[in-house]
């Protein structure tokens, strides 16, 4: 597919939105929106014990309050280490530090219609502190949860959130790659 020409229709200090007019290799002319997001870091907290530590927040677009791994993007589309991004978001949603972060895998958010992607990381050697939320994460509650815990979560709906769920996979494949 080719790019004919491309037009932004929105943007604010998260998101913008734009409209590329495309070729189709059949040589068919349309139009394609995309969502244009800076690219995220997503965390799944450790504890020594094996416990994982989740925030809980109302997610607007939904409606609903939603279990999910602390994650984000830096504020103004900025663009960061993506190391560095996880460590801020991790402390700023729960004020856990991480002695180590160790890198999970790549995840695409939505392929078919934005271009935002993401970083997985598993933080351990933790320490708390203060978190450092950003208003519209006022709201925020966090917790810990044992695996068996987490899964039933999953099954049970009360974590849809499908980064964290492919990240927990990339948790699973990543201790499986350690023996």
């Amino acid at each position: 597919m080719r790019t004919l020409g491309s037009r932004e229709v929105y943007a604010n200090s998260w998101m913008t939105v734009r409209e590329d007019a495309v070729q189709r290799p059949d040589g068919s002319r349309g139009i394609y929106g995309v969502v244009d997001k800076p690219d995220y870091a997503l965390i799944i907290p450790m504890a020594d014990d094996g416990r994982m530590h989740l925030v809980e927040q109302y997610r607007y677009p939904l409606g609903l309050r939603r279990w999910e791994f602390p994650q984000g993007t830096a504020p103004d589309r900025e663009d960061l280490d993506p190391a560095e991004l996880a460590a801020r978001e991790l402390r700023e949603e729960t004020g856990l530090r991480a002695g180590r972060l160790v890198e999970l895998g790549l995840l695409d958010v939505a392929p078919g219609l934005s271009s935002q992607r993401g970083r997985a990381f598993l933080a351990t050697e933790l320490t708390a502190g203060p978190p450092e939320r950003e208003l519209e994460e006022q709201d925020m509650r966090a917790a810990w949860f044992g695996r068996a815990e987490f899964e039933e979560m999953i099954r049970t709906g009360l974590v849809t959130d499908a980064q964290s769920i492919a990240a927990y996979a990339l948790l699973l494949l990543h201790e499986r790659a350690k023996g």
